[in-house]
């Protein structure tokens, strides 16, 4: 077999991404690139086959039958690929502990507290795997995955870890540091808006049942950045608990008002049966359900403190300088 004929396997993933997913955007999101170094890597591809492999139509692309079955031959390489990897590392693989989860979640909950995890347990090797794609674990190689979404994974050990509320917050410095008073006030400023976060639910916990969803703006499709913006002072945003605690301890969001709605989807412990009985899985898990039982309770007193002392209550349990 001569080598040199196979195509590059940048190009190859990329493939194998906008296959499954029959969308480049979403392929692009999996890889952490650009939708147009999916879209280019796909064109050299067939360029190099000289065959169509996805039938486009406007922003809309499907595989050709062609691409079809080309797609079955490639996904099954790399698979045959990533299990002789992982087995050449199975020599260190019980020091490892591979944890997924989104890229929200990542940044905003678990990074400002896994120094706890690491310093406790310096006998394994974490990694954790930022990405909004879900989790194949007879694919991939992880360990535990947390995900925001209905609980239902099948085959899967899954446990509710977190539920998750909305609220409109924003910056102390908004407004020239006149805040929103009332749910009413909303109307005089920029509701920021994302994907994920839609305003009509908690408008109707607001009692503002006639508001019709937000359609002017910006809109963010990654909640971390959303955050940002209103962080930034461009208006207000309707977040969650779990993405915006530690800003509000930080003193750089205040969330407004006492009204909450609850979100259609929470977060979940997930990971294969088996992996359970591992020592390196059970350390995590018990360290998370800590991690969010003292978040909660964290949060309440926040909340039952107000705004002007919650900052400071919180940020000093969690040892942030607001």
């Amino acid at each position: 077999m001569d080598l040199r004929q196979l195509p590059a396997l940048n190009a190859i993933k990329a493939f194998e991404a906008a296959a499954r997913h029959e969308s480049f955007s979403r392929a692009a999101d999996e890889l952490f690139v650009t939708h147009g170094a999916v879209s280019h890597q796909i064109r050299a591809l067939e360029a190099d086959l000289g065959v169509s492999l996805f039938a486009r139509d406007g922003k809309r692309v499907r595989l050709t039958e062609t691409g079809r079955r080309y797609a079955t031959h490639v996904r099954t390489a790399l698979v045959a690929l990533a299990d002789a990897t992982r087995q050449i590392r199975a020599g260190d693989r019980e020091r490892r502990l591979v944890v997924s989860m989104l890229s929200s979640f990542a940044a905003r909950w678990v990074t400002p507290r896994i120094g706890s995890f690491i310093e406790a347990h310096p006998q394994w090797d974490l990694e954790l795997l930022s990405t909004n794609a879900l989790t194949d674990f007879a694919r991939d190689d992880v360990d535990v995955a947390i995900r925001f979404g209905f609980g239902k994974y099948s085959g899967l050990h899954a446990e509710l870890l977190l539920e998750e509320i909305f609220f409109p917050a924003c910056s102390p410095d908004f407004n020239g540091g006149e805040l929103p008073q009332t749910p009413a006030d909303l109307a005089k400023v920029p509701l920021l808006r994302s994907d994920d976060e839609l305003w009509r639910p908690w408008f109707d916990a607001a009692g503002l049942t006639d508001w019709p969803e937000p359609k002017r703006g910006v809109l963010y499709q990654d909640s971390s950045n959303l955050l940002q913006a209103a962080i930034d002072g461009q208006g207000v945003a309707l977040t969650r608990r779990s993405l915006a605690m530690h800003e509000i301890a930080a003193g750089r969001l205040v969330r407004l008002f006492d009204v909450a709605a609850p979100s259609p989807w929470q977060y979940y412990f997930i990971c294969p049966p088996q992996m359970l009985e591992t020592a390196r899985v059970k350390a995590f898990r018990e360290w998370v359900f800590d991690e969010v039982g003292r978040f909660k309770q964290l949060f309440d007193r926040a909340c039952e403190a107000g705004p002007a002392a919650s900052a400071s209550r919180a940020a000093h349990a969690l040892r942030v300088t607001p």
